[in-house]
């Protein structure tokens, strides 16, 4: 299990298509702030069929629904 299961999940378990998250509701759900590891651990859930865009200037992580 990785340190971005809880994150996974909740994207998983919202019921839109597609979903942003500024980084400190990310933080809530993971107990810690995302980093650069985020890069690669991001492939877990995009082989779940999800986009992943992180916008650092806007602080928000986006999830879409291939």
């Amino acid at each position: 299990m990785s340190k971005y299961e809880p994150l996974w999940k909740y994207v998983v378990s919202n019921s839109s298509k597609a979903l942003e998250l500024p980084f400190s509701r990310v933080k809530d759900i993971l107990g810690f702030d995302i980093d650069h590891a985020f890069l690669t651990y991001k492939k877990e859930i995009e082989a779940m069929g999800y986009q992943v865009k992180i916008s650092m200037k806007n602080q928000v992580v986006s999830f879409k629904k291939a």
